[in-house]
């Protein structure tokens, strides 16, 4: 945990509605807040043999943190970005080392359907060094 008695939240952001919300917990919290965006190389190639312009992943995962750090810049939170190459999950509990709170969306951009939590989610949710709160997306009724 930190020591310099301000409170430490990891937000883990990926664009989604709940990645936006998780980092208002931060301000409700007049908290530290870092923003935390990791991105990595897809596993597999397309069937027809398409090189990949690998940059593209890096810029967009600069482009989604850039994005909500305007978003929040003007809201009264200290709010710091960074961006991490690597597993979502492995990035935030790594992360967590550091914090007094995670604060992640259940289901980021690519979740299945129906889910109740993502990978990510459920990964640092039992792994993570500290606590961790899951915002999850508005039920439909």
């Amino acid at each position: 945990m930190p020591g310099n008695g301000s409170f430490r939240i990891i937000v883990g952001v990926d664009g989604s509605d709940q990645s936006k919300a998780a980092i208002e917990e931060g301000r409700l919290r007049n908290g530290e807040v870092q923003a935390l965006t990791a991105w990595s190389f897809p596993y597999v190639s397309d069937a027809m043999g398409t090189a990949w312009d690998y940059e593209i992943f890096e810029k967009d995962a600069q482009a989604i943190l850039e994005a909500e750090l305007e978003r929040v810049k003007d809201r009264g939170v200290s709010v710091t970005g960074k961006i991490v190459e690597g597993n979502p999950a492995s990035a935030l509990i790594d992360a967590s080392r550091d914090a007094d709170l995670v604060a992640l969306g259940s289901r980021g951009h690519g979740g299945f359907t129906g889910m109740l939590l993502g990978s990510v989610s459920h990964q640092t949710i039992h792994h993570a060094h500290c606590p961790v709160l899951v915002i999850r997306e508005p039920s439909a009724e």
